[in-house]
Formats: C-alpha cells, structure tokens, sequence
C-alpha cells in the first residue's frame, strides 16, 4: 500500500491550531512524536522522505509528528502576544494529540517518540493523566534529560549563560525569545515555555509552576509505560548520558533501558544531540532498535550505559 502523507490540524486553545504531518499507511500501528525547546517537527523528517518518521513510515507504522503550539506550522506564530507555557503542553496540547491520534487510527493504542525536551513534556503528561498513559504502548527518546547537572564549558556557554540568562535578555527586549532569528534554534519560544524549562532545568523539583502538580510524585506511582531512552556519546549538556539517567530514574518504576550511541558501545559514530536522529547512517545503525522496542521485543534493546 502506498505510503500516505498527510497535512492535518489539531484545534487547541483559543483558536490556536496544532499542525501535525502525518506519514504511513491506513491501519498501521499509531506513532504521535513530540519535538524539544527551540524546535519544531522537522527534527523528524524531510519532505525528501528522510529521517525517523519516514523510517518507521516505510516499516508499516502510521505516524502523526507534531509541531506544538506556535512552532513550525501551528498557528499562530509565537509572538508577545502568546501566553502558554509547558503547563499548556503537558495538560492540554498532548492530550488532543494523543485524542486526535487515537480517533484517525480507530482506538489503537499509541506509541509516543519525543526529541530532547519532548521527553519532558511528554513523561510529565504520561505521569499526570494515567488514562492517557493506559492508551500508550509504549515510548522512545532520543536525548531527552529533565536537569541539567553535569559541568562542563559547554553547560557554563550553552546553559548557564545562553539560556538562563542570555535568553532572558532577548525576551524583555522581544516578548518572546526569537531563536530562529538569531539562528539559537529552529523555532522561537514563548516568554512562558521558557520560563517553565527553564526553572526545570536548573535544576528545581519537578512542579508546576501553575497549579503546584508533583509530576515527580506522580511518576513515583508507576504508570509510566515501557521507555527506552537513547543518549548520545558526543552530547556534553543538552542530553548529557548522565543527565538522562537520571530522568529515567526520577520518573518512578517501570520497564526501561537506557542506551548508549557511540563507537564504544558498538554504534557506527559517536553521535550528539541532533544526529542521534539526523546521521545518514542513523537507519542502519541504531534505528532499528526503535522498531524493536515498538515492536515489544524489548530483550533485544541493550541497557549500555
């Protein structure tokens, strides 16, 4: 069967729409994935049918890849103007997602996949609505961390600086943190999201800043679905090895592995933050154990690291 491509939009908000690509095939097992901070869908995929979504497209999965609120081709477009946050993300972007996915695939259970910060929003969701986190089958990461411990030069540029405090410079100035014209990142940032991540990554206990919600507490119930958790070798702070265990251990009890993409543990690169998912060579390499674990063949996923 032809490999289907789809321009669809999720109603959110006050007249805010999600824009979501699908790619795959009517009847194939559902994929929703999430995007990080300063991005948007395309870390997933290429109109020239390139990258994870196409991947796992071409495997027989139907995937839905997401641009949230603001980013890409939602409307609209991140401005002063725009008042959500993570709150919003967590409590009502991903739940119409996940709604919208289950309805175009006929009440199939959903697998999530997330890049760097998507990891967080979406844990935080599975965490906070448990219904929801019955209808997942499971999940993938690549380079998804919550805080960020580790020191290094990098977290002292990139962090430290880049993002605590120069960002914060850029929003008073703009309303609204212009990555994308200052080339810092693929998209923009509200002054809210910003925020938000950035009080998490700080590190702070994993609240909300809104209504004081103890993901962490909730996690701690065990309700997570099986997570595996890719990190990159050649990653200092944005998905540091490190950082990314200790995302999986805060989010409570539940079957995972953590696995490393370098030389050493038998990977064709070392990878970073951005080629774990856009290496040429990612589908030969470490793609395939995405599929294994979708799949629920979750022996044959190494924990390395």
């Amino acid at each position: 069967m032809e490999k289907l491509q789809q321009d669809l939009y999720v109603p959110v908000g006050d007249g805010e729409r999600l824009f979501v690509k699908r790619i795959g095939r009517d009847g194939g097992a559902p994929v929703l994935m999430a995007h990080g901070v300063m991005a948007n869908g395309r870390i997933f995929y290429t109109d020239s049918g390139k990258g994870l979504a196409h991947f796992l497209a071409d495997a027989g999965y139907d995937v839905y890849v997401a641009d949230l609120r603001g980013r890409g081709r939602s409307t609209p477009k991140i401005s002063r103007a725009s008042r959500h946050g993570q709150t919003e993300t967590i409590c009502e972007d991903l739940p119409a997602l996940h709604a919208f996915v289950r309805g175009m695939s006929g009440g199939q259970s959903v697998h999530w996949v997330a890049h760097s910060w998507g990891g967080v929003h979406m844990s935080s969701c599975l965490a906070r609505f448990p219904s929801i986190a019955a209808q997942v089958a499971s999940v993938v990461y690549f380079g998804s961390k919550r805080s960020v411990r580790v020191r290094n030069l990098n977290k002292l540029i990139e962090v430290d600086f880049m993002w605590n405090t120069a960002s914060r410079w850029l929003i008073k100035a703009f309303g609204y943190l212009p990555a994308r014209r200052i080339r810092l990142g693929a998209d923009d940032e509200s002054d809210k999201s910003h925020l938000q991540s950035k009080l998490w990554a700080q590190p702070k206990p994993w609240v909300d800043s809104d209504d004081g919600f103890d993901y962490a507490a909730a996690a701690r119930a065990g309700h997570l679905p099986p997570i595996l958790y890719f990190a990159a070798v050649n990653d200092p702070c944005r998905g540091h090895p490190e950082d990314v265990r200790r995302f999986r251990d805060e989010s409570g009890s539940h079957l995972s592995r953590l696995h490393l993409l370098g030389r050493r543990a038998g990977h064709l690169h070392d990878y970073n933050h951005v080629s774990l998912l856009t290496h040429p060579d990612a589908p030969r390499d470490h793609f395939p154990l995405a599929l294994d674990w979708l799949a629920g063949r979750y022996d044959a996923v190494t924990e390395n690291y």
